[in-house]
């Protein structure tokens, strides 16, 4: 599987699902650079600042944010994210990654535009799943 995108990143705040995560992706060799986070204002920060209409670095292909996370909630990242212009948004695909399949936070995250919605453990089928639908 590849799918050659240049930067993914991963907002966890579980140590060990970030490095279970960070490896599978790099076993599936389909981005050249991978980024982990455990805080979600961290990782807002460090991928879009304040400059919210071009970043001295390049957008990330692809970001997986889990829902659950002390300080900033994936709710909050999302909020923050769907606050930016839509050219920054349409640089990004956002995926959130979660254990929650209430039906609540399902409803919530399907109000917001573009936002994939995935369950853990991420596998190498719902990663070809979400490359095929986003990235064909």
């Amino acid at each position: 599987m590849s799918a050659n995108l240049n930067h993914i990143v991963l907002v966890d705040d579980n140590e060990t699902t970030s490095f279970l995560n960070n490896r599978l992706l790099g076993r599936l060799a389909v981005a050249d650079h991978v980024s982990t986070f455990s805080r979600a204002d961290e990782a807002f920060e460090q991928l879009w600042g304040d400059n919210t209409t071009e970043c001295s670095v390049p957008a990330p292909d692809l970001v997986f944010v889990d829902l659950k996370m002390p300080g900033v909630s994936g709710f909050e990242f999302l909020e923050l994210y769907n606050a930016l212009p839509q050219p920054v948004q349409d640089q990004t695909v956002m995926a959130v990654l979660t254990t929650s399949m209430h039906g609540a936070d399902t409803a919530r995250v399907a109000q917001y535009p573009n936002v994939e919605y995935l369950t853990k453990p991420l596998t190498e089928e719902k990663m070809r799943k979400l490359l095929e639908k986003r990235f064909q």
